[in-house]
């Protein structure tokens, strides 16, 4: 049983991931954007996902199990899904959203965001479970693609790049 941090009643507590999604409570996560220069490494989630198979999402997110600390947990899944390691990942502050992910399942997630720069020539190694496709996309590219055709990417992508953008890429975001 995978036990995440969440909140009922007020109260952070180790929940099973599943129900945590099926009752929408508010929970921990992490988010990782890799970036070389002005491209993001996004990857394409596996079709066997339990929600939101085979869409597009940023570089790594999860969310950390019961009592791991936050860069712990980015570094684990970041080679765990992509087979990266190594990365010096810098804070760059919380983001709380809400999103329907389908399935009657819904992402309430308070989420510790991390970034790190590198070269393009990175070595991953793509866990199938995970991960289907990874591919180095140039932001502006990126926000034209959902803006043009939004279905492919998961919704706490959208969400990051429509209101958090500027915290988490910087002022060189503004567009």
């Amino acid at each position: 049983m995978d036990l995440i941090p969440a909140w009922l009643d007020g109260v952070l507590q180790p929940v099973e991931k599943l129900a945590v999604h099926q009752r929408g409570l508010r929970h921990k996560a992490i988010s990782v954007f890799v970036l070389c220069g002005d491209a993001v490494l996004i990857q394409q989630r596996a079709a066997e996902k339990y929600h939101t198979p085979g869409l597009w999402a940023n570089t790594c997110c999860t969310h950390p199990h019961w009592g791991e600390d936050d860069l712990g947990c980015a570094n684990r899944r970041l080679e765990q899904e992509l087979g990266i390691k190594g990365l010096d990942l810098r804070a760059v502050g919380e983001v709380e959203y809400r999103a329907d992910v389908g399935g009657g399942l819904i992402e309430h997630e308070l989420v510790q965001v991390f970034t790190a720069q590198t070269a393009q020539s990175l070595p991953t190694a793509l866990n199938p479970e995970e991960v289907q496709a990874a591919r180095w996309v140039p932001l502006t590219d990126l926000m034209a693609e959902i803006a043009a055709d939004p279905a492919p990417f998961t919704p706490w992508l959208r969400i990051y790049l429509d209101q958090h953008r500027t915290q988490i890429f910087g002022t060189t975001a503004q567009l």
